[in-house]
């Protein structure tokens, strides 16, 4: 996934996160692992691809909560417009201290239209994934 655009420790953080789906139950997808729980949720919506977002913390600055807040408050309804099925989550590292950050897993979002909408959101990365349900690291 690293083209050169982001520094190793960046991946390195990105792909150790823990990216939980507010889900009944709840479930974790992490970076080039198979996730039953996603598979099982896209089958159940028909859903051939997901992508899961963030708009907190541009290029990985940390804004105050109410600017992250109002940002993806932004993003979830632009979602609602585009009448995109979506389900709130947070992404959390396990160790590096950096807070979590509020995201939402994207139902039925093309590789192309989420990076579209990582880069308007000016995220450095993203995570998706096809049919497979194995999600991977993107950038926009």
């Amino acid at each position: 996934m690293n083209d050169g655009n982001l520094p190793p420790e960046l991946v390195q953080a990105f792909t150790e996160t823990d990216y939980i789906v507010h889900h009944e139950p709840p479930f974790t997808m992490n970076i080039g692992k198979p996730c039953p729980e996603l598979k099982n949720l896209m089958a159940d919506r028909n859903a051939l691809n997901a992508a899961y977002i963030t708009a907190w913390n541009p290029f990985a600055r940390k804004l105050s909560d109410r600017e992250n807040e109002a940002r993806q408050q932004e993003l979830k309804t632009n979602l609602k417009k585009r009448g995109l099925a979506f389900i709130d989550g947070i992404g959390q590292h396990p160790s590096n201290g950096w807070p979590g950050e509020p995201s939402v897993l994207i139902l039925g979002l093309d590789r192309e239209a989420a990076k579209a909408l990582a880069g308007h959101y000016e995220q450095l990365a993203f995570v998706w994934a096809d049919v497979s349900a194995i999600p991977e690291l993107l950038q926009p």
